[in-house]
């Protein structure tokens, strides 16, 4: 009879079930995150390079022979 009254309970109590389901909210975040983050650094890299070669390309070398 104690064991019909723990499961009823266990099977109908719903206490804490707010914090498993902020938990497991949570952790698919992170893993979301984990996985999309290479293509996040990818564009981030991409975008750095193609700002980089655009401001290497600005700078023109001075002549040394037309210096004072």
């Amino acid at each position: 009879m104690r064991m019909t009254k723990l499961l009823l309970r266990l099977l109908c109590d719903d206490e804490g079930q707010d914090i498993v389901e902020y938990a497991l909210l949570t952790a698919s975040i992170g893993v979301m995150g984990v996985a999309t983050w290479p293509l996040i650094a990818i564009g981030i890299g991409n975008a750095y390079g193609a700002f980089d070669t655009q401001t290497q390309d600005l700078w023109i070398v001075p002549d040394p022979g037309m210096g004072s």
